[in-house]
């Protein structure tokens, strides 16, 4: 895309659609993340809000409540990452969209 003094108005509402696009596709994705073995899963969207937790039932052991926490943290961290990994690939992409202004530069995703 060429960058045109001409069409601010038109890339601006251009940009404010496609964060708004962005933004609905992080709100309604759903990424899990696991603990090893697979008993503890918890499932968040793109803006990383915790949506569910599941924990097997073998899994829970009253002697060993420690190994069940570790697991369950576990399970949140990995599916952090991932919605973390997510939502970068989403506003990448958003960044590529801008047009290229000379002196212009943008952080790195």
């Amino acid at each position: 895309m060429s960058f045109d003094m001409g069409n601010i108005g038109g890339l601006l509402k251009k940009m404010q659609e496609d964060m708004a696009r962005i933004q609905a596709e992080l709100d309604e994705a759903r990424i899990t993340g696991s603990a090893p073995g697979g008993k503890v899963t918890c499932k968040v969207n793109g803006t990383r809000d915790i949506l569910e937790v599941k924990i097997d039932p073998s899994a829970v052991d009253p002697s060993d409540v420690e190994m069940l926490e570790d697991l369950v943290l576990f399970a949140v961290r990995d599916a952090m990452k991932k919605a973390e990994e997510f939502s970068q690939s989403k506003m990448g992409a958003m960044a590529n969209m801008l047009p290229k202004i000379p002196g212009l530069q943008f952080p790195p995703m």
